[in-house]
């Protein structure tokens, strides 16, 4: 053997082929869903008047950790040191560096602004299920009102985002809460005690759901609540409805956050929204900025019961960016768990048959070469997608590759076909062929 050749082959590396942990490949029928849900998402958006923007894929590290929450601001932030010795993290969400982008123009830009994005993001948690460590989010917010209306329009948008991919009905809902009717009933039951105290009880009521009876009550008791505090706030959380909680806690009846929940209830009810729409006080966020109503999404499918998406208003986000403080509501899908309904519902077969029909053109004969190029050209020309064959081949060969590679249509041109100045479409699916003129 070669000694020259031995040597590179011994010092050849080989690399895995495998995407990193947390990552996905989209071949193009994976990425064909994905399509399909961005389009779908976008196309919404825009029929609501947002305007689509984008901001940059790292942001100081600081920007999280000031208000993203325990999780996503420090254990999932996937962080770096830049040559200029800055710290920075890879985006785990988009509100804070929304914020920050608006927060350069809100002085002088007309209000409201409605914009949308779809970007992706990274997190550094344990992959699982519908929940990636690289993945995709639509983000929708509204800047500048306090409206409760900004609020509904947001609610609304949510709703028609999920109704616009055609479910079945109840086959998902939207539950209510207000971070403010939270903070009545904490304040209902934790008199006088620390910052740190009452943070800690908003993360164990944020994983109530995750949590049995026994393990919540023992979190609580951790935290230093007496059995008073943890009776009503075992009976805000276990709420069924609006009149339920005012019936167990009738003070937090008389709140301007309860009142909310009761107008926007009606509201949506009003406008034909009422099956998808309910309160549930176990709807908490995690992220700590958010300070008004606040919503998850949720599949109704028992294979799949899980909450989707959620969002609400987060007014005193921009402070840390050294601005004056302005009012925003917004929320954010993402692409797994979008996925998850879809295929949950069966709402995925026929997506296919959203994408444009491709044809393929092979190349039959090294004579035709120029002739078929220019066929292409003219094809394309028409808003054909052509698939132009690179090598000479057989007939049989070249249906064979459009077999393998799912094109709707071969057109064949050989020979025969240029000498009579037509050409033929032969359709796969039926097997049908149809002649048309060259010219």
């Amino acid at each position: 053997m070669n000694l020259t050749k031995l040597r590179i082959n011994m010092s050849k590396t080989i690399i895995s082929n495998q995407e990193p942990k947390g990552t996905r490949d989209w071949f193009p029928e994976e990425f064909l869903i994905r399509k399909y849900i961005f389009d779908t998402w976008r196309r919404v958006c825009l029929r609501y008047g947002l305007e689509e923007y984008l901001t940059p894929l790292v942001e100081s590290a600081e920007v999280y950790r000031a208000k993203s929450g325990e999780d996503i601001g420090g254990k999932e932030l996937v962080t770096f040191t830049d040559l200029g010795g800055r710290e920075l993290s890879i985006r785990p969400e988009m509100t804070p560096s929304v914020t920050r982008m608006v927060s350069k123009i809100y002085a002088a830009a007309p209000k409201p602004l409605k914009y949308f994005s779809i970007a992706n993001f990274m997190r550094n948690e344990k992959p699982q299920r519908g929940r990636n460590r690289e993945f995709w989010q639509l983000n929708c917010d509204i800047f500048g009102s306090t409206s409760l209306n900004a609020d509904l329009e947001i609610l609304q948008l949510a709703l028609d985002l999920m109704l616009e991919f055609n479910p079945p009905v109840a086959s998902f809902s939207l539950n209510l809460n207000n971070r403010r009717l939270i903070d009545e009933a904490l304040a209902l039951a934790l008199k006088d005690v620390k910052d740190e105290t009452r943070l800690e009880v908003v993360r164990t009521l944020d994983k109530f759901n995750k949590l049995s009876a026994a393990d919540f009550r023992a979190r609580l008791e951790e935290a230093g609540l007496g059995a008073e505090a943890i009776s009503n706030l075992e009976k805000f959380i276990n709420s069924q409805s609006l009149a339920d909680l005012a019936d167990k806690l009738p003070s937090l009846k008389s709140t301007a956050a309860f009142s909310e929940i009761e107008q926007v209830l009606q509201d949506l009810g009003a406008l034909g929204y009422e099956a998808y729409v309910k309160f549930n006080p176990a709807v908490i966020r995690g992220f700590d900025y958010y300070d008004g109503l606040i919503f998850e999404v949720f599949d109704n499918n028992p294979e799949n019961n899980r909450a989707l998406f959620g969002g609400g208003r987060y007014n005193g986000l921009a402070e840390i960016f050294g601005s004056v403080s302005f009012p925003a509501v917004g929320f954010a899908p993402g692409d797994e768990t979008m996925k998850l309904f879809l295929e949950s519902w069966n709402l995925v077969k026929n997506i296919k048959e959203l994408a444009p029909a491709r044809s393929y053109l092979p190349l039959l004969d090294e004579g035709l070469t120029e002739s078929t190029r220019i066929l292409a050209k003219k094809l394309r020309a028409q808003g054909q997608n052509i698939v132009l064959g690179l090598e000479a081949q057989k007939i049989g060969k070249a249906l064979d590759y459009a077999n393998k590679s799912g094109v709707d249509r071969v057109i064949i041109f050989g020979s025969e076909e240029k000498a009579k100045g037509v050409y033929k479409i032969k359709d796969m699916e039926s097997g049908q062929e149809e002649i048309k003129e060259l010219a």
